[in-house]
């Protein structure tokens, strides 16, 4: 119970996934609405490759959204 009280205040994500319990922080800015991953967008990227389709209902985005998100970032990072 002390460790739970410990990590609803905390945005550690190796101490949630260790514990194999979701974080409730939703304050956190690697927090997402996805408990597959224990609510967290670091373990949720640790546990790839992931598909398009796979992302996107991470999200709740379409395959397609996720394409043209990817093709965006694509472009930034190259020019």
């Amino acid at each position: 119970m002390y460790k739970l009280k410990i990590l609803q205040n905390s945005t550690c994500f190796e101490a949630h996934k260790n514990l194999k319990i979701s974080c409730d922080n939703k304050t956190c800015k690697n927090w997402m609405n996805y408990k597959l991953d224990y609510n967290c967008s670091i373990i949720s990227a640790q546990n790839g490759p992931k598909t398009l389709q796979e992302i996107g209902d991470i999200f709740g985005l379409t395959r397609m959204r996720i394409c043209q998100i990817e093709k965006n970032i694509k472009k930034k990072i190259l020019d």
